[in-house]
């Protein structure tokens, strides 16, 4: 399940499955790549989940529909990475798995201290989804993308912090302050100039 709200120009989007780690189904990821294709009305959009797991990735019970290969994943990413918005994955706690890519897509990555990012796609069998790699490589370096995608890798928060995985590791009670303050410039800019200065930054 996915929770919208929407305040002025903030949407923020939670994965709202506590009880399975937030591991995201097919119907989830179809939900967050609607959200996705629609959030340019927006000027900032979050993503983050529902206790204390931001998401454990693919759904297992669903691995053997094909989920894992499945083309919503890249529409989810790529939707996300084409807004003109702010983008902000506020991660509650860990991110495994494929839902690294939403993560990955988004433009600022705040998180908890006890988070945890693994991808553990060697181990399992699968590849990653596809445009994952090269923005890993883009933000930690070739070598740390393999010892993540490869090496089979757990990166603590701090060491998310260190390598450029992260942008910020907050308390957990202060995620939703530290979110407002990133956002406030841009609710309060024109949308065209937040989209002008985003579109400057990724060249």
């Amino acid at each position: 399940m996915i929770d919208l709200t929407k305040e002025g120009g903030l949407w923020t989007a939670t994965l709202n499955r506590p009880d399975k780690a937030n591991a995201v189904t097919r119907p989830m990821l179809e939900q967050l790549a609607d959200i996705a294709e629609a959030a340019s009305a927006a000027k900032v959009l979050v993503l983050t989940g529902a206790g204390k797991v931001f998401s454990a990735g693919m759904d297992l019970e669903e691995a053997s529909t094909g989920l894992a290969t499945d083309p919503v994943w890249e529409r989810l990413s790529g939707a996300l990475a084409a807004l003109p918005c702010l983008t902000i994955a506020a991660l509650n706690g860990s991110l495994a798995g494929g839902s690294f890519g939403m993560a990955l897509a988004c433009d600022l990555r705040i998180a908890t201290p006890s988070a945890k990012f693994f991808y553990p796609v060697m181990k399992l069998g699968f590849l990653p989804q596809p445009s994952d790699p090269g923005r890993l490589a883009a933000l930690v370096g070739p070598a740390r993308a393999k010892l993540i995608l490869m090496g089979g890798a757990k990166i603590t928060a701090p060491e998310a912090l260190a390598m450029g995985l992260v942008d910020r590791v907050v308390e957990a009670d202060a995620l939703g302050e530290t979110v407002q303050t990133l956002a406030a410039d841009a609710l309060s800019a024109a949308p065209d100039h937040i989209a002008a200065i985003k579109s400057m930054v990724n060249g």
